[in-house]
């Protein structure tokens, strides 16, 4: 058998270059719509290669940051004490101002505050256990029997009526703090208190906030 040709239209005929530039169209359409770069921004010079260049500002705190980085040890070191410096320079304010914002964490809270207030409202025998100690100590340093026996005598005292007193203000602190913070931690506030009666009033830090005879 003959083979069969093809039948070609000889009325209209396609050219065969408009099939080629209607593909070459098609495929390069796609690439006309992929975004432009903005070649207008400046490229910051710290930015890896191959990525996008950051904003303005934020390229501007990063070479912030970079330039606040301590260089080496030594300039670490320095920075360090620089800070400390003004970290305790806060803490002796606060310590004479009262400032809760910057005081030791020994001294913060409102338990703390309380217990504070409460022993520099009232009068204190342990607050003169030093002056009287330095009294006790002169005259057992002196060459006579009875001025020993009297400074001893003396020495018992003052301690029996410091025990008492601390005795009577822990009880009063614990019940005061379980009226006034139920739901607070009160743990080591009484001891805290206690300890601050052994201070004289004018070298007591943090610096007296109230009166005597001040209800807290």
């Amino acid at each position: 058998m003959v083979p069969r040709r093809a039948v070609v239209d000889t009325r209209n005929p396609v050219p065969l270059g408009f099939v080629f530039r209607s593909r070459s169209k098609d495929e390069k359409a796609p690439s006309a719509k992929a975004p432009v770069a903005d070649s207008t921004q400046p490229r910051d010079p710290q930015a890896p290669k191959g990525r996008p260049t950051p904003k303005r500002s934020a390229a501007q705190s990063q070479r912030r940051s970079v330039a606040s980085t301590p260089t080496n040890r030594k300039e670490a070191a320095k920075r360090q004490r620089e800070t400390r410096r003004a970290d305790m320079a806060r803490q002796r304010e606060a310590l004479a101002s009262g400032d809760e914002r910057y005081l030791p964490v020994r001294d913060k809270g409102k338990v703390r505050k309380f217990a504070r207030d409460f022993v520099d409202s009232r009068f204190c025998i342990a607050e003169y256990f030093l002056p009287m100690a330095v009294i006790i100590l002169v005259l057992s340093m002196l060459q006579n029997p009875q001025l020993q026996n009297i400074a001893l005598l003396l020495w018992l005292f003052v301690i029996v009526l410091i025990v008492i007193d601390s005795v009577f203000i822990a009880i009063r602190l614990k019940k005061q703090l379980r009226e006034r913070f139920p739901d607070e931690p009160k743990r080591g506030a009484v001891a805290y208190a206690l300890m601050r009666t052994l201070q004289m009033r004018r070298l007591r830090l943090p610096k007296p906030q109230v009166k005597r005879g001040e209800r807290p």
